[in-house]
């Protein structure tokens, strides 16, 4: 059985949802199909971003899937903490889903195992074949990074209290704990007086998750803030790849036309691909979509142009995972964090300046010099 549509976009997480959205919106002219093995749209994860990660009119066009805003945020170290100004934003799943889903109706299909993805067509296990003259491949989460990488691994429980919480704001980074396997912190979204997203850390060498050991420290944290845990809502758990080198041909080795973090779109050292997923979104919104060449070229091009201008932050990783011991990484980041709002602001948004480079190598690392230096000899990695 085969069937044909204008554009074909595998794989409903962050990225191949948005696109979805913003060319339904958009182009509504276009015959649209989105496949999703699943049964909702983002599986079961929590998004956010700054302010100033993504431009204001993005913003805007993000409104309806964001569920909490805070003016402020904070972190925590064992010698310093600092609250941050500027608005910080979290996207849940089940809002992604709701209002995209709603808004895509019948193309959408969910339970959509694939066989195959190819230039012009997918198959599915069953066998069907749909054609399409735009395929894109967004099935980013699914696929191995083909370049070497550190992972930012984390898993995180909502928690439903018998009382209020009394936080006013997120806590981005509470690394006041043992620094056990890496850099280590939890990560705190309140949603709202009784209802906090609490996320155990670890930037670490490989991406495996002890769920058990995850759990367990998450209920040692609820303990030492003396907060009464009701129940547990909901789970989540990812590892989110930080490349330490590698170029970007290795994410497109083929004419398969690819968004997501599998087509090398997320920022290098926090590994979030929000910002990523809404320009190559904005990207495609705007072609015309009637060539799958152009629109591999238009594409591929974007993802190196943005792998050359991050080679900084390919190195800074380097200094955490290579030239830093495991149980020393929280010093670059408490170092990082008492350096000026603005530079650290410029940092989350993938936008530093060479002046900025100078500030954040500037004095004694908090890592070996000679590995130090090891490391900015292959700068351009």
């Amino acid at each position: 059985m085969s069937a044909a549509t204008d554009v074909l976009i595998v794989g409903g997480g962050l990225s191949g949802s948005l696109t979805a959205w913003r060319l339904a919106a958009a182009r509504p002219e276009l015959k649209l199909l989105l496949l999703e093995r699943g049964y909702t749209l983002g599986g079961d994860h929590t998004w956010s971003f700054h302010d100033t990660d993504i431009p204001a009119g993005e913003r805007q066009r993000l409104e309806p899937l964001i569920t909490a805003v805070w003016p402020s945020h904070e972190v925590r170290f064992p010698g310093s903490a600092r609250v941050l100004a500027g608005r910080y934003s979290s996207i849940t799943s089940d809002r992604l889903h709701a209002v995209i889903s709603g808004a895509l109706g019948d193309r959408v299909r969910f339970g959509c195992e694939l066989a195959s993805v190819g230039r012009d067509s997918a198959t599915l296990a069953s066998g069907d074949s749909i054609r399409a003259r735009i395929v894109i491949d967004a099935r980013g989460g699914s696929v191995p990074l083909p370049v070497p990488c550190g992972w930012q691994t984390f898993l995180g429980q909502e928690l439903i209290l018998e009382r209020d919480h009394n936080l006013s704001r997120p806590i981005l980074m509470d690394a006041t704990g043992a620094q056990d396997g890496g850099f280590r912190f939890v990560y705190v979204l309140p949603f709202g007086a009784r209802r906090v997203l609490v996320e155990d850390t670890l930037y670490a060498d490989a991406p495996e998750i002890d769920t058990a050991d995850r759990r367990a420290r998450i209920a040692r944290y609820a303990q030492a803030q003396r907060w009464l845990v009701q129940r547990v809502s909901r789970e989540e758990r990812g590892a989110l790849p930080i490349p330490l080198s590698g170029g970007i041909a290795a994410f497109w080795p083929d004419h398969t036309i690819r968004i997501g973090v599998g087509a090398g779109l997320f920022h290098p050292t926090t590994g979030y691909s929000l910002p990523d997923a809404v320009a190559a979104a904005s990207l495609l919104s705007e072609m015309p979509l009637t060539s799958a060449s152009v629109v591999h070229a238009e594409l591929r091009s974007m993802a190196a142009q943005l792998w050359r201008r991050r080679a900084f932050f390919r190195l800074l990783n380097r200094l955490l995972f290579v030239a830093a011991e495991p149980h020393a990484r929280v010093n670059v980041l408490e170092q990082f964090y008492r350096r000026p709002e603005p530079l650290i602001a410029r940092f989350y948004a993938a936008q530093l300046g060479w002046f900025d480079r100078v500030r954040l190598l500037a004095g004694r690392p908090p890592v070996p010099l000679r590995k130090a230096f090891a490391q900015l000899g292959s700068m351009h990695s």
